[in-house]
């Protein structure tokens, strides 16, 4: 068995580590061009220029304009920001929105927050790869339905949905469609000439750019006003002394991540395909989470059945592997994660998830390590189970009969 002295980290989709070509383009933004980007002097100017130089590069990564860019301290504000400033400004319209049943929570919780402010919410089924009922989503829509939010690729599972068919779907309708490309942004293509959406979300460091600064990309003449209110930085519409670093440090990442993505994501899907098979050859009773093909490049989640998912992260992080579990008992809950109930898996085995995230950084080596690290732990924790005991009697009686 191969010894590894290093940390292998296959948590990407849960930050990533920051680019070098990212953190060097940010230090000077702290001590030397350190002016507001609203003042009127050469050094604020310093800070004005590299904001605009900023927001044409990633524009461009997605064929929108730049007046389209609006930037946000991540994810989670340019989600809120998209679902609460759209409920605001066509309630005269309707009060109806649309979402999916596995959303991120920055999504599904800001629905609750509309829902008590009496707007109406639908959440539509997934199939059991994780993919959006499409049938469904037509039969939801009503005549006040306003907004149509469904993410570009899960968080947990990595199934890509069919964003064309949906945002085409809400075009028909004269309904305005928002995505969450937050995972999927840098990983596979979201360009919104090529795409029917009217807003997508994204966050800088899912894609080796800093914590702390994403982007809500807004369609030209979509009518939404400003979530964030102060001054009028972000033409009005994002109050806040900009975060010049982190637009900078962003704009860095964005560069290097679309300069060689086709590369970087056939990497990652042949060693992310490499891991599945060993694992579906090697551990028995094990489930694949998520689509087989439609997925993301880099992501692996499994259900182990009679397994806890916490005592494998724990066990896991002994070796020197950091994972995640789709068991939101992870979180101090005892529920297991909403997305593996909606693809219909029983509490039990939803319960025993591993989601591993890789980067272009990982090696075969590290993931032949992983493999076989994983099926001792899960044969480990299997041994001290009685479900897993009483499971196997059953199986070698059927045997004997």
């Amino acid at each position: 068995m191969i010894k590894m002295n290093k940390l292998i980290y296959l948590d990407n989709a849960a930050t990533t580590k920051t680019a070098q070509e990212a953190v060097d383009a940010m230090l000077p933004y702290f001590t030397e061009y350190y002016g507001n980007a609203s003042s009127i002097y050469s050094l604020g100017a310093e800070s004005k220029k590299a904001m605009t130089e900023a927001r044409e590069e990633i524009a461009g990564s997605i064929g929108a304009s730049a007046q389209e860019i609006y930037f946000t301290a991540g994810g989670s504000e340019s989600d809120n920001w998209a679902l609460v400033a759209t409920a605001e400004a066509y309630e005269s319209k309707g009060k109806h929105i649309i979402t999916s049943k596995i959303e991120h929570h920055a999504i599904l919780h800001t629905c609750e927050y509309l829902e008590k402010r009496g707007f109406s919410i639908t959440y539509i089924d997934v199939d059991e790869n994780g993919v959006l009922k499409l049938d469904e989503l037509k039969k939801a829509i009503r005549p006040d339905t306003i907004l149509i939010s469904v993410m570009f690729a899960n968080n947990e599972i990595g199934t890509i949905q069919p964003i064309k068919e949906i945002g085409e779907i809400a075009r028909e309708h004269g309904i305005l469609c928002h995505t969450d490309a937050v995972q999927a942004y840098g990983h596979v293509q979201t360009r919104v000439d090529e795409l029917p959406i009217d807003m997508m979300s994204a966050s800088g460091h899912k894609i080796n750019g800093p914590k702390g600064i994403g982007f809500l990309y807004i369609r030209k003449g979509v009518k939404i006003r400003s979530f964030v209110h102060g001054g009028a930085q972000e033409r009005s519409r994002r109050a806040g002394t900009e975060n010049i670093p982190g637009i900078v440090g962003l704009a860095a990442a964005v560069k290097k991540n679309f300069a060689n993505m086709e590369e970087r994501t056939r990497k990652e899907t042949e060693l992310r395909d490499y891991l599945i098979e060993r694992i579906e050859k090697e551990i028995p009773y094990c489930r694949l989470n998520g689509h087989r093909t439609d997925r993301l490049p880099n992501n692996v989640n499994f259900s182990f059945q009679f397994i806890e998912g916490e005592s494998l992260l724990i066990m896991l992080d002994m070796k020197g592997i950091c994972a995640s579990s789709g068991s939101a008992c992870t979180s101090g809950s005892l529920d297991p994660s909403h997305v593996l109930l909606a693809i219909g898996l029983p509490h039990e085995i939803a319960h025993g998830s591993l989601r591993m995230t890789l980067s272009e950084e990982n090696t075969k080596e590290e993931i032949d390590f992983v493999a076989d690290e994983l099926k001792g732990i899960v044969e480990r924790l299997r041994s001290m189970s009685p479900l897993y005991e009483d499971f196997i009697k059953k199986e070698e009686k059927k045997h004997v009969q």
